[in-house]
């Protein structure tokens, strides 16, 4: 397999860092998460592929941090978006595209009563705890341990090893429950009696729920009194087009939307029941609750995004498309994995619509060297694969292509698993975690 070359990425990402802290826009696209010298910097995508600005082509997987799940420049949302665009994108008042762009939520995630929308998804989930803490008069916050990211908010940031900045009096106030344990979750509340405002969750995330454990859940929040929240940034539509809890029949007082609503355009939503939602609103009698008001959070381009989105997805069933893509892709790296003797070394995990990988060293534990291995090894095989999830985009000639290039990787990880050190094929640094103390 040829070397790859990025010489015009290399300067391109040393420009980043010298004017962009990180040299990125969001942790998890930064260099340190790729090999050393092996970050590409993209030109443009279509499709399932993207290229670098060095002339390469790349299968991509997990695009915009799994936001366009059907594919970049997917003809239909441009369209709606330019339609907008021509109209004018922002108003002193609201446009009727926000009446528009509710009524499609609502009829798409019909557990919700009400909706508000925004830019990102740590500004809904904030708005979801803000509006928990203020209707129950509690203060504690509950998030699930085993879940990586709520929000970069300082309730959340604040119990991850980059809290540099955020005071332990507001972290304080932030426990965490494992998922799938409801003992332990009704151990956590009885031990804060009355104290504590919400559950929040991804309702799944690599494993299926246990049985009963979301309805399990839903009843302990009714008979603690908090708020059950799920935050469905992922979920939401690669699940099913009503997300998690259209899937599972359970409904949270609250959730979350985001990352794949808009195909890669910036929305997000914060949905819920009508009584907690309202409090936000001018339609109630009580203290009035600061929820939501960014001044870009509803222009039009990105709220006729989000129709198309949920359009495309109803009207051509991409949720099951999404599954049976990734059932596919799956079995192809198990198969590949298996025949090259790594396959007790190189898992896929999650469900179908939503993979990601594990690389395990000769021990079977966890090894960023590894990880740095396979990576190489994708790149230089031209897939782009932080994980293996998929967009509907993806044909089977891009699957087939892709586990051609795992079988090359896994070929090598072989030998580095039977050397018992993979540093001989990493050509520079191991690739690092995102969330880490120091730099």
């Amino acid at each position: 397999m040829e070397e790859l070359d990025l010489p015009r990425s290399r300067s391109a990402n040393e420009r980043l860092h010298a004017m962009i802290p990180g040299g990125a826009h969001t942790y998890a696209k930064g260099d340190d998460q790729y090999p050393e010298h092996l970050a590409p910097v993209i030109s443009h995508g279509r499709g399932s592929h993207v290229w670098d600005i060095d002339g390469n082509r790349y299968i991509e997987y997990g695009s915009g941090l799994r936001s366009v799940s059907l594919g970049h420049a997917h003809p239909r949302v441009n369209e709606a978006v330019r339609r907008e665009i021509d109209r004018g994108s922002n108003f002193v008042r609201p446009s009727i595209v926000e009446v528009q762009a509710a009524e499609r939520f609502l009829a798409t995630v019909p557990t919700a009563d009400m909706v508000k929308f925004a830019k990102n998804g740590s500004d809904v989930t904030t708005a979801a705890v803000r509006l928990a803490r203020a209707v129950t008069g509690r203060r504690r916050v509950a998030i699930c341990a085993d879940h990586p990211f709520f929000s970069t908010d300082d309730w959340f940031i604040g119990t991850t090893p980059m809290s540099a900045g955020i005071p332990t009096a507001t972290t304080d106030l932030t426990v965490s429950f494992p998922y799938g344990d409801l003992a332990a979750t009704e151990e956590l509340l009885t031990q804060y009696p009355d104290d504590v405002a919400c559950l929040i969750l991804e309702p799944a995330a690599h494993s299926e729920p246990p049985p009963g454990y979301l309805e399990g859940l839903r009843e302990l929040a009714d008979r603690h009194g908090c708020v059950l929240i799920f935050d469905e940034m992922i979920t939401g539509l690669r699940w099913s087009e009503a997300g998690a809890q259209g899937l599972y029949g359970v409904v949270p007082d609250l959730s979350t939307f985001g990352k794949a609503l808009g195909n890669g355009f910036a929305v997000s939503a914060l949905a819920g029941r009508r009584e907690l939602m309202e409090h936000g609103g001018l339609r109630h009698a009580g203290e009035r609750v600061f929820l939501l008001s960014t001044t870009h959070g509803a222009e039009t381009h990105c709220l006729a995004a989000a129709m198309a989105v949920q359009s495309t997805y109803v009207e051509e069933g991409i949720s099951a498309r999404l599954h049976t893509l990734g059932e596919r892709l799956a079995a192809g790296v198990r198969e590949a994995a298996s025949s090259m003797g790594v396959g007790e070394h190189v898992l896929v995990r999650g469900r179908s619509s939503n993979l990601v990988f594990a690389t395990l060293d000769e021990h079977g534990q966890p090894s960023q060297e590894y990880r740095t291995l396979f990576l190489r090894h994708l790149l230089m095989g031209g897939v782009l694969a932080p994980s293996f999830v998929v967009s509907s985009a993806l044909g089977d000639a891009d699957i087939d292509r892709t586990v051609d290039v795992v079988a090359e990787a896994c070929a090598v990880y072989r030998k580095a698993v039977d050397a018992g050190d993979p540093t001989p094929w990493l050509a520079g640094r191991p690739v690092k975690p995102v969330f880490r103390r120091l730099a």
